[in-house]
């Protein structure tokens, strides 16, 4: 056949349907010229099509074919990926007369080939396209001397200030998208003031000022202050261990024992994370997309182009990114001193329970604080919407609306254990994450442990059994079964592209095997071909050393718990690592190991709470850690910066951020008075370490064998565990079967990450983010692309942006200083049961709920 076909005219979509519709699908009737039939299936611009026609020219019927039997393989039951494709490339690869007689199919033909163009020199996703750039310039600057500078700059000012007020009461914390605004200006002003003066090593020149501030200068920036700015979770650790009003072994004081923990549980997850890029980075379907809304931002300040959009408003619309951004900034950070200070009954916006604050069943339903949040407007905070670190401009609309789903779920299920008092859960607050005794007060640990901190029998059993609220009832549940449900998902949605992963680590130990069989191919990856990659042997002795590090701290002093606990995290990060990646990659949303790590390690050192916080420690931190760290690769990715520079940057980043979080810990426990007590000065109270110590005692000691084990009160929600299993095998057979549209966008594992978004959050957290993530994902991107791919991720970074520099000038004039306004839009919000959650049921004098005393063990 000719590698070039002249078509005119329409796509006969009817010809489509045969196919396609004895398959169980229906297709569109309308037909459209070719060309703007392609861009309404693959959401592509004019200028994005254009550059696909010139190799589409070019591409023959033999090289579309395997091109398209690939995509089909890789995107059938990809939710971001256009179904209206899967369905013409079913019709043309399910028809053999297609190949025999090409002539009769020319507008088929012709349309394949454009897909595989587009496909081949840019993303398959809209939202990548909008966003990262499928061109690169080897030459630009990144690893420079200003760069590595300012990059060392904000790991040491974001280590130093969110260590410093992590024991606040309320903490403050600064993120990585300060940094990033404030680098600009900084690399700005290093471009126009330093000399062109510098030294040249190994060829290459290093110059104080080698041109304009680039964005990938910037964006290394951005990622050394990504590693940085929070602070290490052996931290939690050091302070539980030291003071004496937790477990007072002074030996926690020595910085050399601190900086092994810390280093070992920081640089664990970075041998994990280098292993795994060939399954979470390198993919295309790998989309990552809280990465686009932070190079939406890193855009905005270098992208010079700014193409005329048609808008919703019915007006061509001319503004640049980087204007637009300004705006919606300055619009933002001066909204948001409304509900966050001035008038906080616009964030805590539960209208509803102001009519009869004291009536039990209204607060319970509609309440925001203390109730299940049902309310159909229930804030008109943006900064409500961003409580699990997603908003509904970033994550797409499927994501969005199956956690909701979940949410809904959940929430019968927490109404039906409160108003049947299952569990005993009529007694305590329906929606709350605390841990309660018999009386329906906190559970007091002391009354359980001895004077080391270990589990003393006859303490808890004239004590009480540990109770849960309906709402952290179900949050156990719907954790249970995601953690089972991940793996089944994965299988069966993803088994081909983690097979590809391993094809492709296995082929990276060979010598040349940079392209064939188990390569990625996109233009992405081809763009990064032009970089030296970092060599496997890298990532594995930063994973050597880590291990033995935290072998080293943990052997070395009388931490009571064996060194065998570094493998452990290892070994369950390998498990749950790539599939729980696959799901934050395409979804956006994050499942964390937390609970388990808590429930594997706490029934298996019962009665052992600081074997149990290693436990969890290395279970929980070894896996978040390789996906944020992956998170950053895939963000070097899409910006083309060589992957030793970032590989670098990381290291440096995190090293200098454990140094500075490290030592401002020892600073505060040794020379701040009082300091995790009621009489600590500037509010130093610590109730984040506090709630640390409560729960790794409770688990650690009374053990989750006693709640959830045999003859335990909470036995059954290990149901969870098969339930969740199961579910995704239902789904993805109803969607063979049934092959409803629909049904491709039921996410399972999204669905349980929605029923465990409770205590203390609720609906009202989750609700609002429905209906803007539609008219965002579905109404602007399908009618109005290039205004969607333009401005989308700018509003998305502009918002949290402002409200992140907002809140930090909130917290220091203000709030530091406790000037307070006291009037009734700032009162309204805690009246009722919205101030102190209501029961259902009240106890006597004298009396509690529960297994007798002495019926327990």
């Amino acid at each position: 056949m000719s590698d070039s076909i002249e078509v005119k005219g329409t796509v006969a979509i009817q010809g489509v349907d045969e196919k396609a519709e004895s398959d169980g699908y229906r297709n569109s009737d309308v037909e459209l010229p070719l060309d703007a039939q392609v861009e309404t299936d693959l959401n592509v611009t004019e200028s994005d099509l254009a550059e696909a026609k010139e190799l589409a020219g070019r591409l023959t019927l033999e090289e579309v074919r395997p091109m398209m039997e690939k995509v089909l393989i890789i995107h059938e039951n990809d939710p971001n990926f256009p179904y209206s494709i899967i369905l013409r490339i079913r019709a043309f690869l399910g028809n053999e007369a297609i190949f025999e007689n090409p002539e009769k199919h020319a507008v088929l033909i012709e349309e394949m080939k454009l897909e595989a163009a587009l496909i081949t020199v840019n993303s398959p996703y809209a939202e990548v396209r909008a966003v990262v750039d499928n061109h690169d310039d080897v030459n630009m600057p990144c690893g420079t001397i200003r760069a590595w500078v300012i990059g060392v700059g904000f790991s040491v000012l974001l280590a130093f200030i969110n260590q410093l007020f992590s024991i606040r009461q309320p903490a403050i914390t600064v993120q990585a998208n300060v940094a990033q605004l404030l680098a600009f200006p900084i690399g700005k002003a290093f471009e126009k003031l330093l000399p062109d003066v510098g030294f040249t090593l190994w060829g290459i020149r290093h110059s104080l000022n080698p041109g304009p501030f680039s964005r990938k200068e910037h964006m290394l920036i951005t990622i050394m202050a990504n590693v940085s700015w929070n602070y290490p979770y052996t931290n939690n650790i050091i302070w539980v261990q030291y003071l004496p009003a937790y477990f007072n072994q002074s030996y926690a004081g020595q910085f050399s024992y601190q900086m092994l923990i810390a280093l070992s549980t920081n640089y664990i997850g970075y041998g994990m994370a280098g292993i795994i890029r060939r399954f979470l980075v390198y993919p295309s379907y790998c989309v990552w997309p809280a990465s686009l809304v932070t190079i939406a931002l890193n855009a905005a300040f270098h992208n010079d182009k700014n193409a005329p959009v048609e808008s919703p408003f019915g007006k061509i619309f001319t503004i640049s990114r980087i204007k637009f951004f300004g705006m919606t900034f300055a619009a933002m950070f001066f909204y948001f001193w409304f509900p966050n200070y001035i008038w906080t009954a616009l964030s805590v916006f539960s209208w509803m329970t102001w009519i009869s604050p004291n009536n039990l069943n209204l607060s319970t339903i509609t309440g925001f604080n203390n109730g299940l949040g049902v309310n159909p407007w229930p804030t008109w905070d943006w900064n409500t919407l961003l409580f699990d670190q997603t908003d509904p401009l970033m994550i797409p609309f499927f994501s969005t609306f199956n956690k909701f789903i979940g949410a809904v779920i959940s929430c019968f299920v927490i109404a039906a254990f409160w108003y049947t008092n299952t569990y005993n859960t009529g007694y305590l607050p329906i929606n709350s994450n605390r841990v309660f005794d018999n009386t329906g007060a906190l559970y007091n640990v002391s009354n359980a442990v001895d004077e080391r901190g270990l589990f003393d029998p006859v303490k808890y059993e004239a004590y009480s059994f540990p109770f849960l609220s309906a709402g952290n009832i179900a949050v156990y549940l719907f954790f249970f079964a995601i953690y089972t449900a991940i793996i089944s998902y994965a299988f069966l949605y993803h088994r081909h592209e983690i097979g590809m992963g391993f094809k492709n680590l296995i082929n990276s130990f060979r010598k040349n095997q940079r392209s064939g069989d188990g390569q990625y191919q996109d233009v992405h990856n081809r763009l990064m071909a032009n970089y030296a990659e970092v060599p496997e042997w890298w990532y594995t002795i930063i994973l050597a050393i880590a291990i033995a590090f935290g072998c080293a701290g943990i052997a070395h002093w009388e931490t009571y718990t064996s060194p065998g606990v570094v493998f452990y995290g290892l070994a369950l990060c390998a498990l749950f690592v790539v599939p729980i990646g696959i799901v934050k990659a395409i979804t956006g949303i994050e499942v964390t190991l937390n609970v388990l790590a808590e429930f594997i390690g706490g029934s298996w050192v019962a009665g052992n709470a600081l074997a149990m916080n290693f436990f969890k420690s290395f279970g929980y931190v070894t896996c978040a850690h390789a996906l944020l760290f992956s998170q950053d690769l895939k963000l070097a990715h899409y910006v083309k910066i060589p992957p030793r520079q970032t590989f670098v940057a990381q290291m440096v980043g995190t090293l200098v951020s454990t140094f500075v979080s490290v030592g401002v810990l020892n600073f505060q426990i040794n020379q701040i008075p009082d300091v995790c007590t009621v009489n600590a000065p500037n509010r130093f109270t610590c109730p984040g370490i506090n709630t640390f110590f409560t729960a790794s005692v409770l688990w650690g000691t009374v053990g989750p064998i006693k709640v959830f084990g045999q003859g335990g009160t909470y036995t059954w929600l290990l149901a969870g565990f098969p339930i969740g299993f199961v579910v995704p095998i239902i789904i993805y057979y109803m969607n063979k079967r049934f092959k409803k549209t629909w049904m491709r966008q039921i996410h399972p594992v999204a669905i349980f990450y929605g029923g465990l978004s409770w205590a203390p959050y609720n609906l009202s957290y989750i609700w609002p983010a429905v209906p803007i993530a539609y008219f965002s994902w579905i109404f602007l991107k399908q009618r109005y692309l290039g205004f969607w791919s333009k401005y989308n991720f700018v509003l998305s970074a502009s918002f949290s942006s402002a409200i992140a520099v907002s809140a930090i000038i909130i917290f220091f004039s203000l709030q530091w200083t406790e000037i307070k306004l006291d009037w009734w839009g700032n009162s309204v919000t805690s009246q009722g049961c919205e101030d102190e959650a209501c029961r259902l049921y009240q106890l006597g004098e004298g009396e509690y709920f529960g297994p007798r005393i002495g019926e327990f063990h």
